[in-house]
């Protein structure tokens, strides 16, 4: 199986800018992760819509098998959980049309 190429949303690229320095290596570490077996996380009702957990928090993202992409989507700590889990299910559709236009960044 092909490395899966890691993608951001704008909104998750701006979460992990406010980070602390050690949770950005964790999730960096779970990226690396995440190209090798993108279905190491949680299914979240959908195979291809996982959490990954990371220390107390979760890693949200979709898997776009067809194009070998994981799209992260989300982080956030347990009591946000739902609403999080909402919010993306409320924007498959958006997300699937960043994908097809491959508007996103790659991050290499």
């Amino acid at each position: 199986m092909p490395n899966f190429r890691i993608f951001i949303t704008e909104s998750f690229e701006k979460e992990f800018a406010k980070l602390s320095k050690q949770e950005q290596k964790r999730i960096e570490k779970a990226k690396e992760q995440l190209k090798l077996n993108p279905f190491v996380g949680k299914p979240l009702g959908y195979t291809f819509f996982r959490e990954k957990k990371i220390g107390n928090k979760r890693l949200y993202y979709l898997i776009y098998e067809e194009k070998v992409i994981v799209l992260l989507v989300a982080y956030g700590g347990k009591k946000n959980q739902q609403a999080i889990i909402n919010a993306i299910k409320a924007s498959f559709q958006e997300f699937k049309e960043e994908i097809e236009k491959a508007s996103l960044k790659p991050i290499p």
